[in-house]
Order: structure tokens, then C-alpha cells, then sequence
């Protein structure tokens, strides 16, 4: 896979204080793997070269509202997210307490997701980009390959790479610019989404390797 910042993007999926943060909801179950990875620092490694670079970066994040709480079916993560409040918003058209709530971007992402230039899509509202406006924006700007990373490995960034894949973009995934859960019965998530990766993407790469491409 080439980078071209004429045909290539970087996309992030939840960029949040909920999954990225110490007083985020998430932390005692993502905290370990997003220390070992240098997770935060690796996204703003890459946030910094992609803006510094002309690279366009993208914002798929991750919204709750007072009105998801009627869903009546829920897998147990949606259940969990629901029940900690994770990505909880006053409203959609609603900021109310959104400022530093879990649901912000972390403080050391907003000068770059905040910069006029950053495309924020809609909410997705499971795991994947297919109830958001992601692909269009991408299409729109006439991307064709995509540099991935964010939270949470197994999950809301596997699910994307999966259907961005399947949507027929090519998609390089940042090994260190992600983390996943632990669970004591499940198992880590970050190490089966890397297999995953590999068997997929068009490239896993470390962050390292990643700045060293774009520029």
C-alpha cells in the first residue's frame, strides 16, 4: 500500500476520554493496553505528521443519547456502554456538560481535531461506520486508501476496517495507535484484533513506520 496524501487519509475511530483517559469510564478495563502501547502518544505522533504533512484526517467518534436508552436489544458491550454512561451526550443537538465529559475529545487531540480542517462524521452507533456518514465524506474527498487507528481495537476499529475493506478502500492499520479491553473470562482483545490485522489489512505497521511513510 502507497501513501499519497492526494488519495489517502488517516481516520480515527472514538479519540475519547472515555477510552483514552485515567477518569475515563473504560480505563480499568483498557488502561494496561493503552499504557504498553503509548497508545495516546502514538495518535498525536501521527496527528502531528498528517496535519504537518497535508494529509486529511477524519473523526469517526462514538455518541450516546437519552433517547439510545429505549433500544430494547443489546449485544453485552452496548449493554455495558449504556449502563456507565460511556459517550453519553445531553443530546444531539445538545453540548450541555459535553465539554471534558467522557464523551470529549482528549485535551491533547483537540489543537488537531479542532483545526477548522478535521472532518468529525455523524456518530456511529454500534461498532462500525455503517450508521454513519464516514464513507460518504471519504468518497466525497476522493480517498481511497486509509491509515486506521483509535478505539477500541476489537471492536469499534476492527468493525471499521472490516467494512471500510469490504467498501473497497485499501486500509492500513496502526498496531500501537490502538488498545483493546482485557477481560478475566474473554481474554485480551487487543491481541485477537491484531491477528485479525493480519489476516485483513493491507498492512499493520507501527506508528513509527506509519510517520516514516508520510513524509
Amino acid at each position: 500500500m502507497e501513501f499519497d496524501k492526494t488519495y489517502t487519509a488517516v481516520v480515527f475511530i472514538d479519540p475519547q476520554n472515555d477510552v483514552l483517559s485515567e477518569d475515563g469510564a473504560n480505563w480499568e478495563a483498557v488502561g494496561a493496553s493503552v499504557t504498553e502501547n503509548r497508545t495516546v502518544e502514538n495518535m498525536a505522533r501521527i496527528f502531528e505528521a498528517a496535519k504537518g504533512a497535508g494529509y486529511e484526517v477524519f473523526i469517526s467518534p462514538h455518541y450516546f443519547y437519552p433517547t439510545d436508552n429505549g433500544w430494547r436489544m443489546n449485544g453485552p458491550l452496548e449493554a455495558n456502554e449504556l449502563e456507565t454512561h460511556t459517550f453519553a451526550r445531553a443530546g444531539q443537538l445538545d453540548l450541555t456538560g459535553f465539554r471534558n465529559s467522557g464523551a470529549d475529545w482528549l485535551d491533547r487531540f483537540k489543537p488537531y481535531i479542532e483545526d477548522g480542517r478535521t472532518v468529525v462524521a455523524s456518530p456511529h452507533k454500534v461498532f462500525g461506520p455503517e450508521t454513519n456518514d464516514l464513507v460518504l465524506q471519504l468518497r466525497k474527498r476522493k480517498i481511497q486508501g486509509i491509515i486506521l487507528g483509535g478505539m477500541l481495537a476489537n471492536m469499534c476499529v476492527e468493525s471499521h476496517m472490516r467494512h471500510l475493506i469490504e467498501e473497497g478502500f485499501e486500509v492500513a492499520m496502526v498496531r500501537d495507535a490502538t488498545a483493546g479491553p482485557r477481560h478475566p473470562v474473554w481474554g485480551d482483545g487487543y491481541q485477537a484484533a491484531i491477528v485479525n490485522y493480519r489476516f485483513f489489512a493491507h498492512a499493520v505497521l507501527s506508528t513509527d513506520e506509519v510517520v516514516d511513510l508520510m513524509h
